[in-house]
């Protein structure tokens, strides 16, 4: 593996060949990122701001009497939207995380990293909570950049202080919070009120992951998304020439130069703009405004790189920048490269549409196992350690009975023998009630009476019927001498 020298790599390239927030020398470049302001930075503030109200509230709204969200792994136990999942529904789980996932890769294909900039929990709780309470206590990027490069004064010091305690706390709370989706929140209220000291390994890990999220926004920052993400990993893979993403115009832009102020009052008056355009160059004055509101610290005008995550705070920036020099906006803007070179673009590719169909495909088959799946769901085998027996109304078998009622109201039911003729069923604590949201078991013996045909190994189809209404025929296999 060769190893490429900084020093041998030309300025324009040299971000292939190192990350922004990392020196030459390997040591952590800190960055102290602008404040952006624009229609962009208005929207994402307002779907952060009530994707923040779902993630905080999802856990403590009840649909049905169930959670709406939860994903109790320990037990097996997940609810979507307030709509149960038993042990015997994870292939349902399994389905709808797949789909999740491809609809992830589609979208990715498509649109870039949306889910970075717009929706991930990382970016959503960085750049709307903690870094804007950072600036609220430190102050704007330029007094922390001078404030970290001073001595520890007792301003500074009061300052770092009094982040590392906020910055706890609502580590703390977002611990507790994601702790509600694990073990629902009407046991998480149960240990809050019942002390840290009954439950200790649950505190103990309450207190490791508050550590963790305290970390990941304190000092860890941009790195979990450069280095620590999958997700940014395999989106290199996904991304092409097609992708509509944040992309610099290059065409419009380049080549840059510095704009120069123009003295000339009569000019001024007469509406030709107060800067002056070098002769022969781009629309791009090389402000680096798109460099310093950049939370991951990349230059934008490089071209699609790894580290962009799409939160769109450069096309802020240029645009913000293009309304005082009097140029159109979007020299920064969501764009494909194949559009900006060829004046058009279609991202509807042949790769979309394999992605398509597959995604199309999985929703459909969700959609239908949701749509068949039972409301009593019974699984019916024969008693372990049992062939058969000999009875006074004919040869028996011992069977095992388990029934789970997964909507919220009591159902009945029975069971009746639908072929072939003459054989009977005799309950052995069968409960024909099953009480809601719960699971029933108990066993039955199935009788194979003086009239039924005989053989050694018979099929036999039980049919279970509700309010006279068969819901369910479960073939089994009668054994006999």
């Amino acid at each position: 593996m060769s190893i490429i020298n900084p020093e041998l790599v030309e300025d324009h390239e040299r971000f292939r060949a190192e990350l922004a927030s990392i020196r030459p020398d390997g040591k952590r470049r800190w960055i102290y990122a602008r404040k952006p302001k624009g229609a962009f930075t208005r929207y994402r503030t307002i779907l952060s701001w009530f994707l923040l109200a779902f993630l905080v509230l999802a856990p403590f709204v009840k649909v049905g009497g169930h959670q709406f969200l939860l994903f109790n792994i320990l037990t097996r136990e997940f609810v979507f939207f307030g709509v149960p999942f038993w042990p015997n529904d994870f292939y349902l789980v399994a389905l709808l995380f797949l789909t999740g996932v491809v609809t992830i890769v589609v979208f990715t294909a498509t649109l870039g990293r949306l889910w970075c900039g717009w929706l991930c929990p990382q970016t959503i709780f960085m750049e709307m909570v903690f870094r804007k309470i950072e600036w609220l206590i430190e102050g704007g990027p330029k007094e922390q950049a001078q404030r970290s490069a001073g001595p520890w004064t007792f301003d500074r010091t009061w300052r770092a202080l009094t982040k590392v305690v906020v910055f706890a706390a609502i580590s703390f709370g977002i611990a507790n919070i994601f702790l509600s989706y694990i073990i629902s929140s009407d046991e998480l209220r149960k240990y809050v009120t019942d002390g840290p000291f009954k439950h200790g390994e649950l505190f103990v890990g309450l207190v490791f992951f508050t550590f963790v999220f305290f970390m990941v926004f304190y000092r860890f920052r941009e790195q979990a998304c450069l280095i620590a993400c999958p997700y940014g990993r395999y989106m290199s893979a996904l991304v092409d020439e097609n992708t509509v993403a944040v992309t610099y115009d290059y065409k419009r832009g380049e080549s840059r130069a510095k704009w120069t102020r123009e003295d000339n009052e009569a000019k001024k008056h007469a509406g030709e703009g107060a800067f002056r355009r070098t002769e022969g160059k781009g629309d791009c004055v090389d402000c680096h405004q798109c460099v310093t509101v950049c939370p991951t610290g990349i230059d934008i005008r490089n071209g699609i790189q790894l580290e962009c995550v799409n939160c769109t705070a450069c096309i802020d920036a240029c645009d913000e920048v293009m309304d005082k020099v009097g140029l159109d906006r979007g020299l920064v803007r969501y764009t494909s490269m194949s559009t900006v070179e060829r004046g058009r673009g279609s991202f509807w590719t042949k790769r979309i549409k394999a992605y398509a169909t597959v995604w199309v495909v999985l929703v459909a088959v969700v959609g239908t196992l949701f749509a068949l799946r039972n409301d009593l769901d019974v699984v019916i085998l024969r008693q372990e350690g049992t062939t058969w027996q000999k009875m006074s109304g004919g040869v028996a078998n011992f069977y095992r009975i388990q029934i789970i009622n997964k909507t919220n109201t009591q159902l009945s039911y029975n069971m009746a023998v639908v072929s072939p003729q003459g054989f009977t069923i005799v309950p052995l604590g069968v409960d024909s009630l099953v009480p809601a949201e719960s699971m029933s078991k108990g066993r039955f013996i199935l009788v194979r009476g003086a009239n039924a045909p005989a053989g050694n190994d018979t099929k036999v189809s039980i049919e279970l019927r509700r309010n006279g209404e068969p819901f369910r025929t479960i073939t089994t296999s009668f054994i006999a001498p």
